[in-house]
């Protein structure tokens, strides 16, 4: 069930049989010269509505810039700041719970969003709302080890393999030779163990971290299989877990 394509009356009644509503947040950020601005929030939207679909729970239009102001330097990057985020999904969960929906997940698509969902999550259980912050590369993370061999990264093998999968006219494979070139190994820089990569640009030229050249669609949707079964495993038990169960615990007397 997609929230945004009921009308209200239809709307109505979703919110009595979904039990769960998924939220996708992803960003807008550059992810080097051969994969598209939106490949985090098409990642989350597309394991997010596999899961409603399957499993019956609500999907909410995605979200789709996030916290991403240390990619500006690349040409098409959005960002806003990570309280601007945290109250913006804290209001759609305030939002749905007016309707009676009180458990939520947020499917995040990019990491630098996660400190964010997670403190909004946080406040909205004090406020009786159990909400849950579902990274999907961590919770596959295994079966990423298993299948790839450049691992994760940012616009690598896992990154252009899923985005393949989903769209591959987003793709751009004539390309990964001259990422792979200026590609970072890992995230990050540091100098005698202090962090000073503060920006994607201080240590990856062409803004990707691991080599796209192993990709292929087929390993790409094994991997957002994965996902989806991780997220609807995870819905269930969130659905069929009574409220008072999520909530914090009384003061200790």
């Amino acid at each position: 069930m997609e929230l945004a394509r009921l009308t209200w009356p239809d709307a109505r009644d979703a919110f009595d049989r979904a039990g769960v509503g998924l939220l996708p947040v992803g960003s807008t950020e550059q992810h080097g010269p051969h994969l598209p601005l939106g490949t985090d929030y098409l990642t989350a939207e597309w394991i997010a509505r596999e899961a409603a679909r399957r499993g019956g729970f609500l999907l909410l239009p995605t979200v789709p810039v996030g916290v991403s102001v240390h990619h500006r330097q690349f040409w098409g990057t959005l960002w806003v700041e990570p309280e601007v985020l945290a109250s913006y999904v804290t209001g759609i969960a305030r939002s749905l719970a007016y309707h009676g929906l009180k458990k939520l997940v947020f499917v995040n698509g990019h990491g630098g969003n996660t400190a964010a969902l997670t403190e909004a999550a946080h406040e909205l259980r004090r406020e009786g709302i159990p909400t849950y912050v579902f990274v999907w590369w961590r919770a596959v993370a295994d079966e990423v080890r298993a299948l790839l061999e450049d691992g994760g990264g940012h616009a690598g093998e896992m990154e252009a393999s899923v985005v393949w999968h989903i769209d591959p006219e987003l793709v751009r494979p004539d390309r990964f030779t001259a990422a792979a070139a200026e590609a970072a190994p890992a995230w990050g820089k540091a100098i005698h163990g202090v962090e000073v990569g503060y920006d994607t640009i201080d240590f990856a030229p062409a803004g990707c971290v691991g080599s796209p050249e192993r990709a292929s669609p087929e390993k790409g949707e094994k991997i957002l299989e994965a996902a989806v079964g991780k997220l609807i495993a995870f819905c269930r038990w969130l659905a069929e877990t009574p409220l008072e169960e999520l909530l914090p615990r009384p003061h200790k007397p």
